[in-house]
């Protein structure tokens, strides 16, 4: 026996309803916005003391923070490991996705984690849990062609159009820029303190000061200037041009910063004639010319210029320009790699890292860049330091900067971390 004809059909089109439903569930599922915490499991862990000397190699570029994790990025995740000074990278103590927006850039400030992504959300995050804290609108990101590699570096240690400033009282504000837009936001709550429309890819940011100032560089109508706005209000305090100058073809570099280009302490400037370029100290007001920082393989640390030459490194007073010290025995090729407070981070031909006190000279710590049976025999790529950990990448030789990443980088673990 079967159904009749009618009841048969009737059976078929409910079959079909079902199957279409069930297909339509799951690609809700599937592609719907959506987001995903995974918090933290264990206790906080406390801050690390490992002796100087290379800690181990990892797959991408660490954000060091609280001095307690690793923070990482990957295509729609941000997540932590433990312990800061692991030698491998480990399972992740926490983790945060989202979906199917992009991550394009974090920051760190004490134990808050700042996500930014591709339609413009900022998603805070407790590193101490991995917890979100706040969740607040900002302008989705400027385009870019800049090519992403599997190390994260630049979404890590360099994000763009996403700053830190720190401000009397111990505020601080995370500032988030676009092509159209900028905004400040209170990082401790997430609350909007400021927005201002932005001319478009004619200007485009350059940090922050460590008193408190957006910096930019605007294009846009007549000789290129630099831009300082106030991060508590988003008003515009001054426009500035190195005396002299009045060339489109202007570029700024910040220096002495805390962190990424936050937090910074002078500006370099340059066009064309200039041999290096010009130094500015920043102090709030009107830039102070620093000819010690002149030269463009010299930094700023604390007070202290310094520049490597002829292998001996040599530290002058920002301000007054006295040499204060010199350390020499670097070798012909060394140069400075990076600096953090308290600390100035050199690099010899051999791949030793030498790191000096920038008030004194006095050296802190040198050994081999080396992990396992890697060698030496590497370039420099992007390198971040803080609370006194430098993390780099190390590139084949010769550099092909058009390869992809098998070609481009040493190994599948190009990171090195070490502790000076």
């Amino acid at each position: 026996m079967g159904f009749p004809r009618g009841r048969r059909r009737l059976v078929v089109v409910v079959a079909a309803l079902l199957a279409t439903a069930a297909v339509a569930v799951i690609v809700h599922r599937v592609l719907a916005p959506a987001e995903v915490s995974t918090p933290a499991r264990g206790d906080y862990p406390a801050p690390a003391r490992p002796p100087a000397g290379v800690i181990g190699r990892l797959p991408v570029a660490p954000l060091i923070v609280d001095e307690r994790l690793r923070v990482y990025a990957a295509h729609r995740q941000v997540y932590a490991d433990r312990p800061v000074d692991g030698r491998y990278r480990t399972s992740p103590y926490w983790s945060y996705r989202r979906w199917p927006a992009e991550l394009t850039g974090i920051v760190a400030s004490g134990s808050t984690v700042v996500s930014r992504w591709s339609d413009g959300r900022l998603v805070a995050l407790d590193a101490r849990t991995g917890g979100v804290l706040w969740r607040a609108d900002g302008p989705k990101p400027a385009p870019s062609s800049a090519v992403v590699r599997r190390t994260w570096a630049a979404t890590v240690w360099e994000p763009r159009g996403l700053r830190l400033a720190d401000l009397p009282g111990g505020r601080t504000v995370l500032v988030v820029s676009g092509d159209a837009q900028a905004r400040g936001v209170e990082l401790s709550d997430g609350r909007e303190l400021w927005r201002v429309d932005l001319p478009g890819s004619c200007r485009s940011d350059v940090g922050t000061s460590a008193s408190g100032q957006v910096i930019a560089l605007d294009r846009c109508a007549g000789p290129a200037s630099i831009e300082f706005r106030d991060a508590a209000t988003g008003a515009v305090r001054e426009r500035w041009r190195p005396p002299g100058g009045s060339s489109d073809d202007l570029v700024v570099t910040p220096l002495g910063c805390r962190t990424g280009q936050s937090g910074c302490l002078a500006l370099r400037t340059a066009g064309p004639g200039d041999a290096g370029g010009r130094g500015w100290l920043l102090a709030g007001g009107t830039p102070v010319a620093a000819p010690t920082l002149d030269q463009a393989g010299a930094v700023l640390a604390g007070e202290q210029a310094v520049v490597v030459l002829d292998g001996v490194a040599v530290g002058r007073s920002a301000r007054t320009g006295t040499e204060l010290w010199r350390f020499d025995g670097l070798g012909p090729a060394a140069r400075v790699l990076a600096v953090q407070p308290g600390r100035v981070h050199l690099l010899t031909e051999e791949n030793d890292l030498v790191t000096l006190n920038p008030e004194t000279g006095a050296q802190l710590s040198r050994f081999q860049l080396n992990v396992g049976s890697d060698g030496t025999g590497w370039v420099p790529g992007a390198v971040a330091a803080t609370d006194g950990y430098v993390a780099m990448e190390r590139l084949r030789r010769p550099v092909a900067s058009d390869a992809d990443d098998q070609r481009y980088f040493l190994s599948s673990e190009p990171v090195i971390l070490a502790v000076s």
